[in-house]
């Protein structure tokens, strides 16, 4: 249905949570080396509980190996808090792919150069920034909401 992308994420219970959720929602999740934690880490695998066997995340050595084998016609979108384009102006499809940055740094000013076009934000009233897993969940339900609208 939807594809969660995480480049290179740090926080192992995050990225367990993050699990869940597109266990849960029916989404594939796409990790992006390198990890800052070990796959079979007792945190990671805590927060996911048993649906991290079930849920099997693909695994790429970069950003651009990832991408490359995403079908031509879906789209893919950048989340950052360094864009004014908040997520839900973007018209999401069946395919898409959902592409978030590591917790402490966000994903690089190279990518999102590269898809200016295509980076979205979580509008903040306040603060840096949100936990990844909440903002996953954010921008997933809002494209599951707009592909069940269709």
């Amino acid at each position: 249905m939807l594809n969660v992308v995480l480049f290179q994420p740090e926080i192992p219970p995050n990225t367990g949570n993050i699990g869940r959720l597109c266990h849960a929602a029916g989404l594939t999740l796409h990790l992006i080396t390198p990890l800052g934690f070990s796959i079979d880490d007792r945190s990671l695998r805590r927060a996911g509980l048993d649906y991290w066997d079930e849920l099997n995340p693909s695994v790429w050595d970069s950003l651009d190996d990832c991408l490359s084998a995403a079908p031509p016609a879906a789209g893919k979108y950048y989340l950052t808090t360094k864009t004014e384009s908040p997520y839900w102006n973007a018209p999401f499809k069946k395919g898409d792919y959902l592409i978030f940055g590591p917790e402490t740094r966000g994903l690089p000013d190279s990518v999102l150069d590269a898809n200016a076009g295509k980076n979205l934000t979580i509008p903040q009233k306040r603060g840096r920034s949100l936990n990844l897993a909440t903002s996953v969940g954010i921008v997933a339900y809002e494209a599951l909401r707009q592909i069940e609208a269709g």
